[in-house]
């Protein structure tokens, strides 16, 4: 499969993430699927690194999901593999063998156990992963681990992501300074019900693993579960956050903790960037679209048709051809299931109301709006008037674009 054009949202620059103390990493080419680039990452840990993950709710889940669902609860890591261009997702036995075998090798070169690895695949669905071609590979990885630098990881999981994803903040707690880093990859089969395709976020904060835990579970809410590309949930989603603890403070052990505030919301500001990311990476996506929704009878509510107006085609292909068509957004709430009255319904591009009082508005500027759809970043907004309840879902446009990549995608 060809490499597809750079996203017209592209980030102009990456950011330069410093090191973590605690975690280093190294890729490698072992041709599982694509020729000439890095599609294997293996990443270290030092002892002591606890983890918190996030898992696709899919009932089809991938094996290395299966594999990470089952290590979680020990709270403890070493090491994380990573391969693109395979989801190893719906290979039965074969897959479950693969994984436990990938996760032998990588034992023996990191000098742990199993149940301290992490894994994650993405890719074609349905093709058996050859463990084998991680034997030698995993090895020699282990042997030239560096902590920098970071795009270099974040493009060995890219699938077909035209541009590699980073974010890192750095924070001080108790005159101390922690650094949290992240990278994700994802492009399309996006509408995560969980966490997003494959994240990964390290911290030299100390602190406990079922606080992570909880912190991580909390701020995917707005970040990876607010998004929504083509309204299609991963069998592989994964997030995964890992804290070496190498920062020299007082561990975190509670969320009575003040500090776990503080931390929780640098934490939330990496998430929400990455997720944002890999909306302006939606495949054969030219705007992204950040669809508000207030005036409902809950939060949920707000949700469910925020995410009805996001992931409806009709308005995606609209909002591609540069249409403001709200009528569409119209068909989208009324068919969400929620709670709506047609008669209170009003609509804004951006700062332009196009429809109020179950009509359209009476001063409608067909030419202004249009001229507004011309942007790459649009704002759409729904006021329902019918409580407090109030929810954003980020999606992108739907163009010919995500048909050429996702017709091709096995060959």
């Amino acid at each position: 499969m060809a490499a597809h054009p750079v996203s017209p949202l592209a980030p102009k620059s990456y950011p330069d993430l410093p090191p973590v103390a605690g975690v280093r990493f190294a890729t490698a080419e072992a041709g599982i699927k694509y020729k000439n680039r890095t599609d294997v990452l293996l990443m270290a840990f030092d002892e002591g690194t606890v983890a918190a993950g996030v898992l696709t709710r899919s009932q089809c889940s991938s094996a290395a999901v299966d594999w990470c669902r089952t290590n979680l609860p020990g709270g403890l890591a070493r090491g994380l593999v990573v391969n693109s261009g395979n989801a190893n997702a719906f290979t039965g036995i074969k897959g479950k063998e693969s994984v436990r075998k990938t996760a032998e090798i990588a034992a023996a070169a990191l000098g742990c156990s199993t149940a301290e690895i992490f894994l994650a695949s993405t890719g074609v669905i349905g093709e058996p992963l050859d463990a084998g071609k991680f034997a030698g590979v995993l090895d020699d990885c282990a042997t030239r681990l560096v902590d920098t630098p970071w795009i270099e990881p974040a493009r060995a999981i890219m699938t077909t992501d035209t541009f590699p994803k980073l974010s890192g903040a750095v924070l001080e707690i108790d005159g101390i300074e922690v650094r949290i880093n992240g990278i994700a990859k994802g492009s399309g089969m996006i509408a995560p019900d969980m966490a997003t395709m494959l994240s990964f976020v390290v911290t030299d904060m100390p602190i406990a693993a079922d606080v992570l835990q909880t912190l991580l579970a909390r701020h995917t809410r707005t970040s990876f579960n607010a998004i929504t590309v083509d309204s299609d949930t991963s069998t592989s989603d994964t997030l995964l956050a890992f804290a070496t603890g190498k920062a020299a403070i007082d561990p975190i052990l509670s969320l009575d903790d003040p500090r776990a505030e503080i931390f929780g919301e640098a934490l939330s500001d990496v998430l929400f960037e990455l997720a944002i990311h890999v909306v302006r990476d939606g495949e054969g996506a030219t705007k992204q679209v950040s669809v508000h929704v207030e005036g409902a009878v809950s939060d949920e509510s707000a949700f469910r048709i925020a995410k009805s107006i996001a992931d409806s085609p009709l308005v995606k292909t609209a909002i591609a051809g540069e249409d403001a068509n709200w009528g569409r957004v119209v068909m989208a709430v009324g068919k969400a299931g929620e709670p709506a009255d047609r008669d209170r319904l009003a609509i804004r591009f951006g700062d332009l109301l196009v429809a109020r009082d179950g009509e359209r508005a009476p001063g409608y500027d067909e030419a202004a709006t249009s001229a507004y759809m011309k942007g790459e970043d649009l704002e759409l907004t729904v006021s329902l008037g019918l409580g407090e309840g109030r929810a954003t879902v980020y999606t992108c446009d739907l163009t010919h674009g995500y048909i050429t990549i996702n017709g091709d995608y096995r060959s």
